[in-house]
């Protein structure tokens, strides 16, 4: 078996399907770990979501702050942006609409096996992996409630927003569920208290140092596991750190995808021409 990791889909199923060719990639003996956002600005974010669907058990995946932003238009809580090119599943019957509800929800937010970690923007450095993984798992069990419940708009609705920016175990309710997905789906750089910074989305540079703001990672100190995560496309994948690792090489921004077999980290590109 080979487990490979992809970068930001971001709708371009075009890149998707040519990495998975280069490596004949086959479900029933590989798996695909996809870092999330597998929809938005791209040009075919139905069929990504089909590709991805259609590996079934072979694929393990973690929700991207793209991929909320879709469950939220789909309950009508937030309006497309133009940008995003999601007119293919805005327009299909109501009943497929929510089978893809159905799919997302199901996601989760982190992905752990063997010696690597996946989420989508990364770990908070103030969480050891056990805590990160129960986190997780709350914040899964409550969106899967109240997706059973009829309550997902609310639920969604509730979600966003940049505070709070600092954690603390005795954060609750909303305020608890927007920290821990904020923190796993959209994290950047962090404070000198280590608190979000939800605005700066640069990679890192003289100005963002004379701020005060450091990436995520440079607070994470080093565990048994590796960490793989997307998101921050300014990056280009440069964190200078073996033990974290970043997939999203901007593909749908016009660079390219990256597909990186594990362990051995070999990597394949697939360009955005």
């Amino acid at each position: 078996m080979a487990r490979y990791f992809v970068g930001d889909l971001q709708g371009c199923v075009q890149q998707l399907d040519e990495l998975l060719t280069k490596v004949n990639f086959n479900p029933r003996f590989d798996e695909l770990w996809c870092v999330g956002d597998i929809v938005a600005r791209g040009p075919d974010s139905l069929a990504c979501l089909q590709r991805l669907a259609s590996l079934g058990d072979a694929l393990k995946c973690v929700l991207g702050n793209h991929d909320l932003n879709l469950l939220a238009v789909l309950c009508g809580i937030r309006k497309a942006n133009p940008k995003d090119h999601l007119d293919a599943i805005l327009a299909l019957p109501e009943q497929q609409q929510r089978q893809w509800i159905d799919f997302l929800v199901k996601q989760p937010l982190i992905q752990h096996a063997d010696d690597v970690v996946m989420t989508h923007a990364g770990l908070f450095p103030q969480w050891s992996l056990a805590q990160a993984k129960a986190l997780a798992q709350e914040v899964s069990e409550s969106l899967q409630r109240a997706w059973r419940h009829d309550k997902l708009g609310l639920w969604l609705d509730k979600m966003y927003g940049n505070e709070p920016a600092c954690w603390s175990t005795q954060l609750s309710g909303p305020e608890r569920i927007r920290f821990v997905i904020n923190a796993f789906t959209r994290m950047r750089f962090l404070d000198a208290k280590q608190c979000l910074n939800m605005t700066i989305k640069t990679a890192p540079n003289d100005e963002t140092r004379a701020q005060g703001l450091q990436p995520w990672f440079d607070y994470w100190q080093p565990q048994q596991f590796s960490i793989v995560f997307g998101h921050w496309a300014a990056l280009q994948g440069a964190t200078q750190r073996d033990d974290v690792i970043g997939l999203d090489t901007g593909c749908v921004w016009g660079e390219h995808m990256t597909l990186m077999r594990w362990p051995d980290g070999q990597r394949w590109h697939a360009e955005n021409n």
